[in-house]
């Protein structure tokens, strides 16, 4: 986890976010119900309580919830709890919702309505570790597609035989949702206007599992009891939305809104002013000549006034006069480090692994079983982030490598692996931790990262981090277990060599055909993270699948990235600059005024514009910026098929970008 040549391969929520699907305009509003205005009836064992949209009935001998809408119609929330929780005991109407108990199971239960919403929140009474699978999901018939956050986002049709096979690999297996995806979160198109959104946000503890059940997606929430691991207590938020693909998101956004959780990229900028470099900007990670002050300059006289860049630590970093170069180019530029690994310094084979003193191994994450947990790929161990919080105030482990690091006068900071989700329980007696422990030690450091006026960075990012992070390489990227088993082939994928430029990473490369359909099939991709996060992260693709590495998918991550505004992202070399340094200054050329002037406001609009999802259609602000992108093979209103066009406000025809026109494949 200590290199990346080595690591693993809206508006605001007062604001009314329109949404157009073929055919039907659709509505979500903000969640902006007080709480005490919310009332819940009992009768039986089912209790009723008022959600936005309708009356949602938990029924609290199975954990089955109904909701009946405005229309009358009746939809299914949640089938029963697969292994009922056992026989409740009497219901307790509370101000705003209701209570009651599974003695036998050692749970007990409130539900209320929050801010529009059904509120469900579970708690552990007793002392042994139990789970509970529920809520059961995408079981009304009327269910025609699942959202799900993998990566930037999926919107699935239920009955598509593509996801439901073998070949997608997604069903029938259990996904973290602290880890496994971008934000803790899925949701259900039901038909009609009416659709569903799971928020959870006890994500720590929490799995997510698609099933395929007679040809249709159906999913499952699985959370872990346990006192050991502080996840005594979980909970999920039920909504009815108007069945958009991207309703999940905006209920999250309005949530993370309503708790104080929803970070401002405007406000980053005004605490560290060089934030506003990323508006407009590129990304890329340097190797060999490219990391020089020549190489630098180099790309400035493209044209290229705005670019993020990254270097490996591992290797030459650049030295003080490439990133002054940088600086006076109106670039950002910083290394790529990991506070995550360490390594015995005798053999390590990453200088980032190496620490002061007994470091490694006292820092060491251990296992139940009292060994440390292996680093990547088994090299040295993962390190405790509970270790070096507790000695930072005293040994400033942490301070004294960023210093060191950025003694160049780097004004920007990557850190692997901290905001990926990837988090650990720590059994060692000398600096214990559960993993909701370590989440809030990566946000601390994070946070000092912060307060020493650095723009910071780190891995696919989980929404957990928005606040504290001004951009991110991977949750762009919906990634499908596929592409690592692909990446194990270096005759076609590349290994680390040459020194200068890896094949890893500079060679080209075909993903096999299903991963790329899981992947980067627009009929399927939907903005799920921008519409929750555009004005608060800065999101790209993964650093090992650079612009270049797919020339198959060049054409559409093209059109995605202007389409959601967001950067593409490269690796460069002094040769990869003069091959394909002007197509790089083309794309970068169009992107540029469009992100200046959108990449801090909310993505307030997605629709799709013909029956096969290959026309889409962004909003951005209060029409700030409007983008149609064209996936497709035929011309569309005008619009050709492979072409994108922008609209800023006060634009007197659109902006169109051809992407295979600048193209320098072949």
């Amino acid at each position: 986890m200590d290199s990346f040549t080595s690591r693993r391969t809206v508006r605001a929520a007062a604001v009314a976010l329109a949404v157009t699907i073929p055919c039907v305009t659709l509505t979500t509003s903000a969640h902006a119900a007080p709480r005490s205005a919310q009332t819940a009836r009992v009768h039986g064992h089912l209790v009723d309580i008022p959600v936005r949209g309708g009356t949602a009935t938990v029924d609290t001998a199975t954990l089955r919830v109904t909701a009946r809408t405005g229309s009358g119609t009746v939809v299914e929330l949640s089938a029963p709890a697969a292994g009922a929780p056992g026989t409740p005991g009497p219901v307790t109407t509370t101000r705003d919702g209701a209570r009651w108990s599974y003695p036998a199971g050692g749970l007990t239960v409130t539900a209320r309505a929050d801010h529009g919403r059904l509120l469900v929140s579970v708690k552990a009474t007793g002392a042994a570790d139990r789970t509970l699978a529920w809520p059961v999901t995408g079981t009304d018939r009327a269910a025609s597609a699942v959202q799900l956050p993998r990566g930037e986002g999926l919107s699935l049709p239920v009955a598509d035989p593509f996801w439901n096979s073998a070949d997608a690999q997604l069903t029938d297996a259990d996904l973290p949702m602290e880890s496994a995806l971008s934000m803790p979160l899925w949701g259900y198109t039901l038909g009609g206007g009416t659709g569903a959104s799971y928020l959870v946000p006890t994500d720590i503890g929490t799995s997510l599992r698609l099933t395929s059940d007679g040809g249709r997606l159906r999913t499952t929430a699985t959370h872990h009891f346990s006192r050991a691991e502080g996840t005594t207590e979980y909970t999920v938020a039920l909504g009815l939305t108007d069945g958009s693909p991207v309703a999940p998101a905006v209920d999250y956004r309005a949530w993370l809104k309503e708790n104080g959780q929803l970070g401002s990229l405007r406000r980053k900028a005004e605490a560290t002013p060089a934030t506003k470099k990323l508006l407009g900007a590129f990304h890329a990670y340097l190797w060999g000549d490219a990391r020089t002050a020549d190489g630098v300059r180099k790309l400035r006289a493209l044209g290229v006034d705005r670019m993020w860049l990254g270097y490996d630590a591992d290797d030459k970093p650049m030295d003080a006069a490439a990133v002054t170069a940088a600086k006076k180019a109106g670039y950002l530029v910083g290394p790529y480090d990991s506070f995550a690994n360490g390594q015995d310094p005798k053999t390590s084979d990453a200088p980032t692994s190496v620490w002061p003193g007994t470091v490694y191994p006292d820092f060491c994450v251990q296992g139940a079983d009292g060994k440390p947990e292996p680093g990547f790929h088994d090299r040295g161990c993962y390190l405790s982030s509970e270790a070096f919080e507790k000695a930072e105030p005293t040994r400033h482990y942490l301070a004294d490598r960023t210093r060191k690091m950025t003694a160049n006068g780097a004004d920007s900071y990557f850190l692997d692996v901290d905001a990926a989700g990837e988090l650990f329980r720590d059994h060692s007696t000398a600096h214990p931790m559960d993993k909701a422990r370590d989440r809030a030690n990566r946000l601390a450091r994070m946070r000092r990262l912060n307060d020493r006026h650095l723009v910071v960075g780190s891995e696919s990012a989980g929404a957990w981090s928005n606040q504290v992070l001004a951009f991110d390489h991977g949750s762009g990227t919906p990634v499908a277990d596929g592409l690592w088993k692909a990446q194990k082939d270096k005759d076609k994928w590349g290994g680390y060599a040459p020194a200068k430029a890896p094949g890893v990473f500079f060679k080209p490369a075909e993903l096999p055909e299903a991963v790329a359909k899981a992947m980067y099939d627009p009929a399927y991709r939907v903005p799920l993270y921008e519409t929750a996060l555009h004005d608060s992260v800065v999101n790209t693709e993964r650093w090992e699948l650079s612009y270049d590495k797919l020339p198959r998918q060049k054409t559409t991550r093209a059109l995605l990235a202007m389409l959601y505004n967001t950067p593409l992202n490269f690796v460069l070399d002094g040769d990869s600059l003069d091959r394909r340094g002007g197509e790089l200054a083309a794309l970068q050329k169009y992107f540029k005024p469009l992100h200046e002037a959108a990449g801090t406001e909310p993505m307030t609009g997605f629709r799709t514009l013909n029956a096969d999802r290959t026309v889409q259609r962004t909003v951005f602000g209060d029409g700030t910026l409007t983008v149609t992108a064209n996936f497709g093979t035929t011309a569309h209103d005008g619009l050709p098929a492979g072409c994108v066009d922008a609209t800023l406000r006060g634009d007197e025809a659109p902006r169109r970008l051809c992407p295979d026109t600048v193209n320098t494949d072949g």
